[in-house]
């Protein structure tokens, strides 16, 4: 089972969470176009490795995470809480 090290609640466990998406895809301009809407909603790579991916505290705090994750191993290199915090490494959080 997965683990993950919320800043605000601790280690919990992956049953707490809700997996958001792929937190690196940047939705287009609103003028963009049909075919660029089309591909943000429904075009995603099958990624192998590091992947920052969005995840929600259901269980806990509510809060919006960043994990950075490895898709082959699930080892978890940074949490972070916003887009606008730096990444934190797991020995830096709580």
């Amino acid at each position: 089972m997965l683990r993950i090290q919320c800043p605000w609640c601790g280690v919990r466990d992956e049953i707490e969470f809700r997996y958001r998406g792929d937190a690196s895809v940047v939705r287009p301009a609103a003028d963009a176009g049909i075919d660029a809407f089309a591909s943000y909603v429904y075009e995603r790579g099958n990624q192998c490795g590091w992947q920052a991916e969005w995840w929600l505290h259901v269980g806990g705090c509510r809060q919006l995470l960043t994990v950075e994750r490895h898709t082959l191993t699930h080892e978890i290199r940074s949490i972070r809480g916003t887009a606008d915090e730096p990444a934190q490494p797991l020995d830096a959080v709580r």
